[in-house]
């Protein structure tokens, strides 16, 4: 039974595996592999409607083998992250389906050290989980709660940015998606000294994510625009990734605030190794930047715990992805959204620059994307006439570009992917690849 996904358990709400029988067993499986007869576990989820029912299922289920849970009610993913590991918990457990609509839940699972769950511990739970000699017993378990507990995270917060500073008064506008970071969020800024401006804070059970948020930034440009503030940012559902808007309305995305993140920690001899990490799918320019500055980009497979994970093992300080995920080691070893803009404008304020400025230091080099269906997934590198082509353009990019080539997840694609200095060459380059990719395989 195949169970989790890049970033947990993901689905419709009520139907597998998010009905209520499986999510029960899931939560019985989570209580057996914790290490402990009687695991303390720690539950905050988004503003989706179905998040109480789950989380109500997760708790009969770990009741059942002894557990006990405290509930946090909505709260950002990084709030379950922060509090597992520094309260003593266990185990962490969010209940979101992070950007997708409302009718999409998800279950993310933390361990007692705030890391995400490795792919042999959710290979363990999905073999307890098909497992069908036992079941959880019919009944209902009441989670406990501690309001003090959020607090705890937002102080946490408040160390890497205390007080707005010279930007005290400034306007910001502030997206939180109808989702999580509705609790938190518009308060912790207006606390720092900020005017702020909100979208997206009336969260009714089925809005979160829609037209607002990460996902659909065209309001919060607007907004900022029309305010004159200084800075936007856009929350997504769970508040683990943030994207911003500068003063223009211009969006800005994760690789652009992880060299601004990067150049700041390297002002504050903050960055171990003078190497970051970030996916395959990260620009060319990023990394460009990056080696102008003596600093090394290390990439890794899409996927927030697998920055973790590269992070982790290379000692780094800071990594993500260009969708907004940002990893701040000495924060937490997972995305935060919050933590995100508040090292954006700690940046701000450092260097007297306003975020366009800043921004302004990354070069996006032009991409091109082209997908080929194929008949079957073959090794492109043993297929002589694609990889002989592949190594052509490898060639000509040598320094100033970047292919990748992968297959889709989910669909009998071959994606084809090219960075360089100028579109019309690297789109027919991808053309090049694409004929000879359809000639063999398609």
């Amino acid at each position: 039974m195949k169970l989790f996904g890049t970033d947990g358990i993901r689905g419709e709400a009520g139907k597998a595996p998010l009905d209520a029988g499986t999510v029960a067993r899931v939560g019985a499986a989570l209580a057996r592999v914790s290490g402990t007869g009687a695991p303390r576990v720690i539950i905050g989820r988004d503003t989706r409607e179905s998040g109480p029912e789950l989380e109500a299922a997760l708790t009969r289920g770990i009741a059942s083998e002894g557990g006990s849970v405290v509930s946090l009610g909505v709260v950002p993913t990084p709030a379950v992250a922060y509090l597992t590991r520094t309260e003593g918990f266990d185990l962490g457990i969010v209940i979101s389906a992070s950007h997708n609509p409302f009718h999409d839940n998800g279950i993310k699972v933390f361990s007692g050290a705030g890391e995400k769950f490795s792919e042999a511990q959710e290979r363990g739970i999905e073999a307890i989980v098909a497992d069908n000699s036992w079941q959880v017993p019919d009944g209902a378990a009441v989670p406990g709660a501690d309001a003090e507990l959020t607090a705890h995270y937002v102080a946490h917060l408040r160390q890497i940015l205390d007080h707005a500073g010279p930007l005290a008064g400034a306007t910001i506008v502030v997206d939180c998606a109808h989702g999580a970071t509705t609790t938190i969020a518009p308060a912790l800024f207006a606390a720092l000294g900020f005017d702020v401006r909100t979208i997206g804070v009336a969260p009714d059970g089925r809005n979160i994510n829609a037209g607002c948020g990460s996902t659909a930034m065209e309001t919060l440009q607007a907004a900022v625009v029309d305010a004159g503030a200084r800075f936007g940012v856009a929350f997504d559902g769970d508040g683990d990734r943030a994207l911003f808007v500068d003063h223009h309305g211009h969006r800005v995305d994760g690789d652009a605030v992880m060299l601004i993140c990067a150049d700041q920690l390297r002002r504050e001899s903050a960055l171990p190794g003078n190497a970051i990490v970030a996916t395959v799918m990260s620009n060319i320019g990023l990394e460009i930047a990056l080696r102008e500055r003596g600093v090394e980009m290390v990439r890794c497979p899409v996927g927030d715990k697998y920055v973790m994970e590269e992070m982790l093992k290379r000692g780094l300080a800071l990594g993500g992805e260009q969708s907004g995920h940002v990893i701040f080691a000495t924060h937490l070893f997972t995305g935060d959204g919050i933590a995100t803009a508040l090292h954006v404008l700690r940046a701000m304020i450092a260097t007297g620059h306003e975020l366009a400025a800043l921004a302004a230091t990354l070069t996006s080099y032009p991409q091109v994307l082209v997908n080929v269906r194929v008949r079957e997934r073959t090794d492109i590198s043993q297929v002589p006439a694609v990889a002989a082509v592949m190594r052509e353009v490898e060639t000509r990019l040598e320094g100033h570009g970047r292919l990748l080539v992968r297959y889709s997840g989910t669909e009998p694609l071959l994606r084809i992917m090219l960075e360089g200095r100028d579109q019309a060459e690297i789109r027919a380059w991808a053309d090049q690849i694409a004929h000879a990719v359809r000639a063999a395989l398609a």
